[in-house]
């Protein structure tokens, strides 16, 4: 019965710390993207960048690297994943864009260089991008059957395809979206009250209320769709930190071997790390012992997946798809963690 109540403390604390520290600064502003990614953005727009005509340099590449201008975590990029995906990107370059999201965050890359060492930051970093890419190739390769037939059936909807705007009017629209999610996330609120007033002007002189009536709709089935299963997985989340103690992991993490690796990545894919809490996190398991190898791997695996995260993706995308991403980041991780050791 005590273990119980413990177990249910871990899960009520890691649920009302994440309600108090990334709804409203980080979760909110990515749902409203998402609805503005699927009303606004043209599916031809989607389709040229990130769909199967586009080039794969360009796709890949684009999507491999968004990371670096979103400092997110591993569950508020799922909205926007979920409105690039709906709108008809590849499934490929939208995992790219997934994996990437919360992995290659330029902040969090730097503060490893500074508190792990230059050379985990740099591995993290290589490490990040090619991931981001290989991933997402693999998936299109393994489900190119399936996506073949979801491209045929975007191209033919193209004509339904809302009006759009000027492109310097979208890139603005978009960015103050952008900006407010960015700067509400670092707390900087008089940027984000001057751009949440910006978005009042752009959506008083560029939009109709029936376009932003829409958008709502939009939003608010992402949230439906997305939040249920978000928290739960928080909860439950904030229950494993309760039944494994960090002692027992670092036991199992203290040499570079491929099961070392292994734990690492597996722990790191189920827990959930708020945007740079990860860093501090495996420097504090470093100084209990971790080798440098197993540390790579829970960096690599860590941010992109949680538990909450693996739960929403499955709503978005399927169980075949989402295990085959959630083994594909699992076993990358722990191979180049393994091999990282080697030479550190």
């Amino acid at each position: 019965m005590e273990l119980f109540i413990e177990l249910m403390r871990g899960g009520l604390t890691a649920l009302r710390e994440y309600l108090s520290a990334h709804v409203l600064t980080c979760l909110v502003p990515a749902f409203f993207i998402a609805g503005a990614i699927a009303v606004f953005v043209s599916q031809g727009a989607i389709l040229r960048y990130f769909g199967p005509q586009a080039k794969k340099a360009v796709s890949y590449g684009v999507a491999s690297i968004s990371g670096a201008v979103l400092s997110v975590c591993s569950c508020t990029v799922l909205p926007m994943f979920g409105g690039i995906y709906k709108r008809g990107a590849g499934l490929g370059p939208a995992i790219a864009f997934l994996y990437s999201g919360p992995a290659i965050n330029v902040l969090a890359i730097v503060l490893t260089a500074r508190l792990l060492g230059f050379d985990l930051g740099l591995a993290r970093a290589i490490g990040a991008v090619a991931f981001a890419g290989g991933i997402g190739l693999v998936m299109a390769l393994a489900f190119r059957k399936e996506e073949r037939a979801r491209d045929a059936k975007a191209f033919a909807l193209l004509d339904s395809d809302p009006p759009g705007r000027s492109g310097w009017q979208q890139l603005l629209f978009f960015g103050s979206l952008l900006g407010i999610l960015l700067t509400a996330a670092a707390g900087l609120w008089i940027p984000m009250g001057l751009l949440l007033a910006l978005l009042a002007v752009i959506l008083w002189r560029w939009f109709e209320k029936g376009e932003m009536e829409l958008w709502m709709r939009e939003t608010l089935h992402f949230v439906r769709l997305i939040a249920p299963w978000l928290l739960v997985g928080v909860f439950a989340a904030g229950m494993l930190t309760v039944a494994v103690p960090s002692s027992v992991v670092t036991a199992w993490v203290g040499t570079n071997s491929l099961l070392g690796n292994f734990m690492a990545s597996l722990v790191g894919s189920v827990m959930y790390f708020a945007t740079l809490t990860e860093v501090p996190i495996v420097r504090a398991f470093t100084d209990l012992g971790m080798d440098s190898g197993p540390a790579l791997a829970l960096l690599l695996a860590g941010p992109a997946l949680s538990l909450p995260n693996m739960l929403v993706i499955r709503s978005i995308m399927g169980t075949r798809k989402t295990l085959l991403y959630i083994g594909l980041v699992v076993v990358m991780a722990t191979f180049t963690g393994f091999v990282f050791g080697l030479i550190a």
